[in-house]
């Protein structure tokens, strides 16, 4: 697969704004390097490096072997590096330079010729100011695309603001909003499991599944990010993007194909149907959490407050039960938590599926689960129940069997080596430059998402001001697990 274009005579060009910062460094030099190494960059692909910081081209491109050389490890072969370095240069620009455009042209040469993908791996407050640049200075026109990182706004109102801004230059057919977490093997594998296997899809329902556990646990606290995070806290900065694009590709109807439109139409009915939470049944049905001093990854935490050096309502943990309003979901709740300083780095989803109508082995029989963990270790397991082997007085015992399905488990055993496990964003880039946008969040989808969590926002503020503190290293205020056991549930720990 090469770089596809609207015209067979422009030549590709990719240009990463932002190109020295630790985003462009840890994931997306190693990203397109890997592309190239497996072969999947036109041979003629430029990619040009934008960034305040003025650096000469020897002194870049020993930077970026270095990122590709840590991020990648015994993957990388020998000649991968001598095919990818010479395709990159480096130009430095501030966004507040109003020759901006005028430079960035000069250094593309002949825009007509052209099919270029920007990545603006910078602040959303530059996505404005670059986007006028390009427009201005006539780089925005078609076929040319552009690729935005979050946080796309703090809440639905800001996110307008983001999205207008883009618009203005590109429109949404040439707009891609990521999110990484839609680039990972396994988040993708979820339309595979869902949608190309009927053993999965008749069940996949609220008369066969109990309830849905989305975890996303980080054994780290906020460290550098402190002043970031706490103007967003955990709502903000997790749950409206990961959690409910997890949420989407569970909940949604199957699409009437693979097109990037039916899909993303679906998820957008999955979040319209999200029932709002408010200050009435808040306390109910969501858990507020700060991380308290503590152990964490075996050092002593001083705690969030105290890391601000001031009070602080800002959450660190979240734990919420969303119901979804339609005919497959209703009765089915989905439970979402994320939080920092807890004990393991998790990000799984469980589905619980309910008892059999009438056991005929008593309480032996478990209820069916299959677990799809997405960190540290890719796996999807499904838990069956099997006669445990052997004789005994009691009759038939049983034991639960857990079934791998993911890929690991082909190779184990026979000495193949699995497939490289990719970095996200490798699926993301390569999308991007062929004008796929399938695994890209639509503008309706990010507006869908903040509408629903503006909600939870405003009824913590009426009515669940303060969040409970939990000592770092544990897993989080007892008001999570209030949520599960007013249920009669628990979570899968």
């Amino acid at each position: 697969m090469t770089l596809s274009t609207s015209s067979a005579n422009r030549k590709p060009v990719f240009v990463l704004v932002g190109g020295t910062g630790d985003l462009a460094l840890r994931m997306l030099w190693p990203s397109l390097a890997m592309l190239d190494q497996d072969g999947f960059l036109d041979k003629d692909l430029r990619i040009i490096s934008v960034a305040r910081e003025a650096v000469d081209r020897p002194a870049f491109v020993e930077r970026v072997r270095a990122a590709v050389q840590k991020r990648i490890g015994a993957d990388l072969e020998a000649t991968t590096l001598d095919q990818f370095l010479p395709r990159l240069s480096h130009i430095a620009l501030d966004a507040s330079d109003p020759q901006w455009g005028a430079k960035l042209k000069a250094e593309l040469g002949e825009v007509e010729a052209l099919n270029v993908v920007y990545f603006l791996s910078v602040s959303p407050s530059l996505f404005k100011p670059i986007c006028e640049h390009l427009e201005s200075a006539g780089l925005s026109k078609a076929p040319n695309r552009v690729i935005i990182e979050k946080p796309l706004g703090r809440d639905l109102a800001s996110s307008k603001v983001i999205n207008d801004s883009v618009a203005h230059a590109f429109d949404e057919a040439r707009t891609f909003r990521i999110d990484h977490y839609l680039g990972k093997e396994t988040v993708q594998n979820l339309l595979a499991l869902r949608f190309a296997n009927t053993v999965f899809e008749p069940l996949w329902n609220a008369q066969s599944i109990d309830h849905v556990q989305v975890t996303v646990s980080e054994t780290v606290g906020t460290g550098d990010r402190l002043g970031y995070y706490d103007d967003y806290g955990a709502l903000r900065d997790m749950v409206q993007n990961h959690l409910l694009q997890l949420v989407c590709l569970l909940a949604m109807e199957p699409p009437s194909n693979f097109n990037a439109d039916a899909l993303r139409d679906e998820k957008v009915k999955v979040l319209r149907s999200l029932k709002p939470i408010t200050a009435d049944t808040v306390r109910d049905v969501t858990a507020r959490g700060q991380y308290g001093p503590g152990f964490a990854e075996g050092k002593q935490v001083a705690g969030y407050e105290a890391e601000k050096g001031s009070p602080s309502n800002t959450e660190t943990y979240v734990a919420i039960k969303a119901e979804i309003a339609n005919w497959r979901w209703a009765g089915t709740p989905f439970y979402l938590r994320t939080g920092k300083t807890l004990p393991s780095r998790t990000t799984e989803v469980v589905i619980q599926f309910r008892p059999v109508p009438h056991s005929i082995f008593g309480s032996a029989a478990q209820p069916n689960r299959l677990v799809i963990r997405l960190q540290p270790d890719e796996d999807i397991k499904l838990t069956v129940m099997n006669k445990a082997p052997g004789l005994s007085a009691d009759g038939m015992q049983l034991q639960p069997l857990d079934l791998s399905l993911s890929l690991q488990s082909a190779f184990d055993g026979n000495g193949d080596k699995p497939p490289r496990r990719r970095i996200a964003y490798e699926r993301l880039i390569l999308d991007a430059l062929n004008g796929n946008n399938a695994a890209f969040v639509r503008r309706d989808e990010v507006e869908a998402a903040w509408a629903w969590v503006d909600g939870i926002s405003a009824a913590w503020a009426e009515a669940y001001p303060k969040p409970q503190i939990y000592p770092a290293g544990t897993n989080g205020p007892m008001s999570a697990y209030m949520l599960l056991d007013r249920d009669h549930r628990v979570w899968n720990d």
